[in-house]
């Protein structure tokens, strides 16, 4: 059975790639590792978005079990638009129903889904990867949780927390999404 830990990265300063963590956020960053450590399972890899929240929310727990974080450019957060959306909320929502809306230099829902399926798949595919842990974004975890639950949508996303997590377990065609993440503050 693989165990595939999706991660929401912690509290961080800002929206930009290059944001880091704000001094909660480092707090939670430690608690995350503290949580990791307690599932008393050998982990076989940690792939990250490339965005500095992402890769600090994780590197805790990679540093304290000699992890490489493996970078993946397809754990980066979507992208609503290339232009400002003054209304993003329903822009966001819509794109929740109508999965394959886009905005002009936007990505879809279904298009953000089938990039994150690709790393579903090579997980499957590694016999060698069994537990994972995952590390992305609200919009993009929302979307991949989706994929598994196609009744999690919008109003999930925004009950998400920063951090949160969620596992999924798969046995062949079978799966199932658990919330993990208590907040313990």
């Amino acid at each position: 059975m693989k165990k595939i830990f999706l991660v929401r990265h912690c509290l961080a300063e800002g929206q930009h790639k290059d944001s880091p963590l704000t001094t909660v956020g480092m707090r939670q960053a430690v608690l995350l590792s503290r949580f990791f450590d307690k599932q008393n399972i050998v982990f076989d890899g940690v792939i990250s978005s490339p965005y500095l929240r992402a890769i600090e929310s994780i590197k805790p727990f990679a540093e304290s079990k000699n992890l490489k974080i493996e970078v993946d450019d397809r754990l980066q957060e979507r992208i609503l638009s290339n232009e400002p959306v003054d209304d993003w909320m329903e822009v966001l929502e819509q794109s929740f129903n109508e999965l394959d809306f886009k905005l002009p230099g936007g990505e879809s829902a279904n298009d953000a889904i089938t990039r994150s399926n690709a790393i579903f798949e090579s997980i499957n595919q590694n016999n060698d990867m069994n537990n994972v842990i995952i590390v992305s974004h609200g919009n993009l975890l929302s979307l991949m949780l989706k994929s598994f639950d196609q009744t999690i949508g919008f109003d999930e996303w925004k009950n998400l927390n920063n951090p949160d997590v969620y596992l999924i377990e798969s046995n062949g065609d079978k799966h199932s999404i658990t919330c993990l993440w208590e907040k313990p503050y």
